[in-house]
């Protein structure tokens, strides 16, 4: 099972925030490269539904990926942008700028609520979940795309594999992430009816781990944890560390591996026209007939029932 994802206060918000101004602020060429394959993803689930949703919320779609994705799709008649803390630069300005952890719109008033990666930073999951359940209208729909265990495993491993050879211990340099079991659950636990949850890996190569740690800076992604160690680390931790990386996670032509999990979530807000599971009893055909078998009673064996024991 993954890290219980309602552990208050795991993430330092501010200094998100700070990192996220920063990341908008460069817009490094092709750090959206993420971000636009999770809105290319997300819309090919969206257009396998087969109906079209009034009011559509981009919930911090970093570069306006989802939001183009909303609008090539058709289904949507009007589409609400909302940053997360800073309106990107490079954009026309949003709709809202907002704090994902606090979800300013009345029960009821949406149709339809794509969210980016940004949900795995958030300290109250479950509470953000319930919010974007109530927020939904009656049969609205909830996509997300989101980062799951397993990611950056290969970095995680090497910054501990280093800590610990160089004092003996290690503490947590790369954030936590839920298995796709645990969130499947958490759409559950907000009163989704029809969740379901699924997983992809996604592989990017780096010629090295400063390569990699580039990146993620440039995605505002690298570790906010309130945990974090409070002493910055040397070049030579990251030099060792890279060494560690190469050696154990790399292709035969020497460049690195990076693994992200993509979890895809998906939810209804509950209404009476939804399917709903048979009560136990109802069916109207046995299964045994269905699959041309022969029945046998509860603790009854085939060889007493063959034996007329």
């Amino acid at each position: 099972m993954g890290k219980p994802m309602d552990q208050a206060n795991l993430f330092e918000r501010n200094l998100l925030k700070q990192r996220a101004k920063r990341a908008l602020e460069r817009q490094t060429a092709g750090m959206d490269f993420l971000f636009k394959a999770i809105a290319d993803d997300l819309g090919v689930r969206l257009s396998a539904i087969q109906r079209e949703f009034g009011f559509a919320l981009d919930l911090g779609g970093h570069a306006g990926h989802i939001s183009a994705m909303l609008r090539a799709s058709g289904k949507a008649d009007t589409i609400i942008r909302a940053d997360l803390f800073h309106s990107d630069p490079a954009l026309p300005p949003p709709d809202l700028v907002l704090d994902d952890e606090f979800l300013p719109f009345g029960p009821g008033t949406l149709d339809l609520i794509v969210a980016g990666p940004a949900l795995c930073f958030v300290n109250d999951l479950p509470g953000v979940l319930m919010q974007i359940r109530k927020a939904l209208r009656p049969d609205g729909l909830f996509l997300a795309s989101i980062p799951g265990s397993g990611t950056l495993q290969e970095l995680r491993d090497v910054l501990l594999r280093t800590e610990i050879e160089r004092t003996g211990g290690g503490s947590p340099r790369v954030s936590p992430f839920a298995d796709t079991r645990d969130l499947g659950a958490l759409l559950q636990r907000a009163g989704f009816a029809l969740p379901v949850a699924d997983v992809d890996l996604l592989t990017v190569r780096y010629d090295t781990i400063f390569n990699l740690m580039a990146d993620l800076r440039a995605m505002g992604a690298t570790s906010v944890l309130r945990e974090r160690p409070a002493n910055p680390v040397s070049k030579d931790f990251f030099i060792r560390a890279g060494e560690l990386y190469a050696l154990t996670h790399a292709d035969p032509d020497g460049r690195i591996r990076a693994t992200i999990s993509v979890v895809s979530l998906s939810g209804w807000a509950p209404h009476e026209s939804q399917q709903k599971p048979l009560r136990p009893g109802s069916a109207k055909s046995r299964l045994a007939d269905a699959l041309g078998a022969k029945e046998v009673k509860l603790g009854e064996t085939r060889s007493e029932k063959s034996s007329g024991r």
